[in-house]
């Protein structure tokens, strides 16, 4: 069996370790006589992997006690109706930071529960950096500050938590969760889809501060109600078994890695050797991103020519080097290096690279 290096930006690369480990388990789990995706929510066993990957990741973020983990369905994207469904609380609107595509789209839907501003944006700079943040106007009385720590389809990252005093801070972390140490007691709420770094599709992640919930939206249906989750464990209807027992192989493997620190000085590593090589390209590769903004997680680069983009797709294949093709709105290449991206598969890329531009330059 030949594995490929999977750039996808979602759904993502794996562990190799956590496959194998799920494939070894697949008939039969510890000793269960069937699968963890045959299993009862409610039986002893599924419990105990939902209650192991709860402690782990409590303990790979430092999640603080005063603070609810629920693990439940409809990815990021169902956040973006639920975080304002939930945290409104009789306000009249809520703060949103634009900085690229899913910043847009999480306007778009909160603009149908409530008032949003948008107190920042960086769409005059074609969404290629952060907007500073002495010039974001707060509303001292919005509900929320709402932003997208990683823009996956523009590779603009935040590196660092804003400060927006006493107002709530949310933020949608599904593109780089996990990938570094973060102070979860700075927000009152993260949500993070799985699919792009810590397990497969159809999971989404959501921490939020206990003095959050209970004040849904009259009209909030009861799986989209933060309190009601919490009261039954992530389990008032059938969550997402089988991707929840992933997650939590993810976060054992995170742990044996070392845990958030240790990642941090990994992906910085396998990134910087990217952003490297760009830069020292002479122009034959470009990253549009604002330096200090560039992401660890998802990095957009152009080639010298438009025309160059199907042969380099092409020979990429060949390679074994898959999913690089950039987001349509963006165009030419993206390469997501997740934490599962090994750095063997960076330096693939690299000499790839390198081979492709003295070809063709």
């Amino acid at each position: 069996m030949t594995r490929v290096y999977n750039f996808s930006a979602g759904p993502a690369v794996l562990p190799e370790d956590v496959l194998k480990q799920a494939q070894s388990e697949m008939l039969d789990w510890r000793g269960s006589g069937m699968s963890v995706m045959e299993m009862s929510h409610r039986g002893k066993e599924f419990i105990a992997i939902a209650e192991k990957a709860e402690a782990d990741l409590r303990e790979l973020l430092a999640i603080p006690s005063n603070y609810k983990v629920l693990f439940l369905q409809g990815g990021g994207t169902g956040q973006f109706a639920s975080v304002p469904l939930n945290l409104l609380r009789g306000k009249r609107s809520a703060d949103y930071i634009n900085t690229g595509e899913w910043s847009k789209k999480a306007i778009k839907e909160a603009k149908k529960f409530g008032g949003v501003n948008v107190a920042a944006t960086s769409e005059s700079a074609n969404f290629t950096t952060v907007p500073p943040r002495s010039e974001w106007k707060l509303d001292p009385d919005a509900a929320y500050v709402h932003y997208v720590s990683n823009e996956t389809i523009g590779g603009v990252q935040f590196q660092s938590t804003p400060d927006v005093g006493n107002i709530p801070l949310v933020t949608d972390m599904s593109s780089d969760i996990l990938s570094r140490p973060v102070d979860v007691s700075k927000y009152g709420l993260i949500y993070a889809g799985a699919q792009k770094n810590f397990g497969p599709s159809g999971l989404v992640l959501v921490i939020v501060r206990e003095d959050l919930l209970g004040h849904a939206l009259p009209n909030t249906p009861t799986v989209l109600d933060y309190a009601q989750q919490a009261e039954n464990g992530s389990m008032l209807n059938t969550p997402p078994t089988y991707a929840w027992y992933i997650a939590g192989l993810v976060f054992e493997w995170l742990k044996r890695k070392g845990g958030l620190k240790a990642m941090a000085e990994i992906n910085e590593h396998k990134t910087k050797k990217i952003y490297d090589f760009i830069d020292a390209s002479g122009g034959f590769y470009k990253n549009p991103v604002d330096r200090p903004y560039r992401s660890w997680m998802n990095i957009p680069f152009t080639l010298k020519s438009e025309t160059l983009d199907e042969d380099f797709l092409k020979g990429a294949k060949t390679a074994k080097l898959l999913q690089l093709k950039g987001h349509r709105s963006v165009g030419g290449m993206r390469a997501s290096i997740y934490n599962a991206m090994p750095e063997a598969g960076i330096d693939a890329l690299i000499t790839y690279m390198k081979e492709f531009m003295k070809a063709k330059g």
